[in-house]
């Protein structure tokens, strides 16, 4: 059996979209949805809480912990 190798295009697609069972249209919706997802994640850089710690170092180097912490409590009143 020869593959026709025609690039459908998306209103070649929707116009189809009736004359599929409803089962075959959410199949249809799966596989989209998980191939939108690797398209969009295929570019995303991961990152950990990790890469957070020191964050913000150079605010808290010339705060006083205690003074700070008693300030806090102090406004809990």
């Amino acid at each position: 059996m020869a593959i026709n190798k025609t690039r459908l295009t998306y209103n070649d697609i929707v116009a189809i979209l009736p004359e599929l069972a409803p089962i075959e249209q959410l199949n249809l919706l799966e596989v989209l949805s998980s191939f939108l997802k690797k398209t969009l994640n295929a570019g995303v850089e991961r990152h950990t809480l990790l890469e957070l710690e020191g964050l913000g170092a150079s605010v808290w180097s010339k705060v006083n912990v205690d003074d700070y912490i008693r300030q806090e409590r102090d406004s809990w009143n």
